[in-house]
């Protein structure tokens, strides 16, 4: 790799002193790093130049999630470097900056494929939005005071319905985010599969379901008790939000270009999984 750029959360890096150093330290190398400071870039317009080989994220994994969204089409891979508490996605601490990029320059690093979703918005046959996400795709009650009913089909199949605050659908990424905090497994992020959480259901069974990667999910809305139009919010890793009512769907399929991750740490999801379970024995656990 000899051209990077930087995506920074400028909320962790108001006077874009890690961006500098890891800009400095990469031409310092003879190696071309371009930053958002530079290009003008903000979110939701990035301006990634062009014959970029690696993009650097700085920030957590909310910024990592957004920027995957963005670039994923450019089939460029990401590398996070944390500058918030521990997370899954970002591979980088701050304090260990230099020494994983040497690593990235010696070409001492592996790909990670993960797999994202396609979500479309439907209004009977007019499509009302289109989106991806790297972590999950969220329907769930639009503010009001109130549940929601929700029919949720695989295919043409009738799965289950819901009367709940919502359903997550999550991929395996996405399964230690919201969903996790809904009650839902934790999933190694390298499965391929659907994930399926509902939100503070009434139903008795309100277990998480898992799916093959080769189903598409469909999110039907339904009528609130009374029969009256219900409304809801369809959210896209916590960004994108799309306003839906009664008899609206949300068709969900694996999308056809996955995100690339660059994997530097020694650090496996087992190691990052058991910090965060056990945040003061995380040593003594892995004995």
């Amino acid at each position: 790799m000899e051209r990077f750029y930087i995506v920074t959360n400028r909320a962790k890096d108001k006077k874009w002193y890690y961006t500098d150093k890891v800009r400095d330290y990469l031409v310092g190398k003879g190696l071309t790093c371009i930053t958002m400071k530079e290009t003008g870039g903000v979110s939701g317009d990035l301006k990634v130049p062009e014959r970029i080989d690696c993009v650097i994220v700085l920030g957590g994994d909310g910024t990592l999630l957004q920027t995957a969204r963005e670039v994923n089409a450019l089939r460029i891979p990401l590398i996070g470097i944390n500058l918030g508490t521990l997370g899954y996605l970002t591979d980088i601490e701050k304090n260990r900056i230099e020494p994983a990029l040497d690593k990235l320059i010696e070409g001492d690093y592996t790909i990670e494929h993960r797999m994202m979703l396609y979500g479309k918005v439907f209004r009977g046959s007019k499509v009302l939005a289109t989106d991806t996400a790297l972590n999950d795709i969220v329907i769930s009650r639009d503010g009001y005071p109130k549940i929601i009913n929700l029919e949720n089909y695989v295919g043409s199949t009738l799965l289950n319905r819901y009367s709940a605050d919502g359903v997550i659908v999550s991929t395996a990424t996405g399964s230690t985010g919201y969903s996790l905090s809904a009650g839902g497994p934790i999933i190694s992020p390298e499965a391929e599969l659907f994930l399926l959480t509902p939100l503070a259901s009434q139903s008795l069974i309100n277990r998480s379901v898992i799916l093959p990667d080769d189903e598409v999910i469909t999110v039907r809305l339904g009528n609130d008790k009374y029969g009256g139009i219900s409304q809801a919010t369809v959210v896209f890793d916590g960004d994108t939000r799309i306003h839906i009512e009664s008899g609206d769907e949300v068709r969900i399929r694996k999308s056809r270009a996955d995100t690339l991750t660059v994997k530097i740490s020694e650090m496996t999801f087992l190691d990052v999984l058991a910090q965060k379970l056990n945040p003061m024995g995380a040593s003594e656990v892995n004995r």
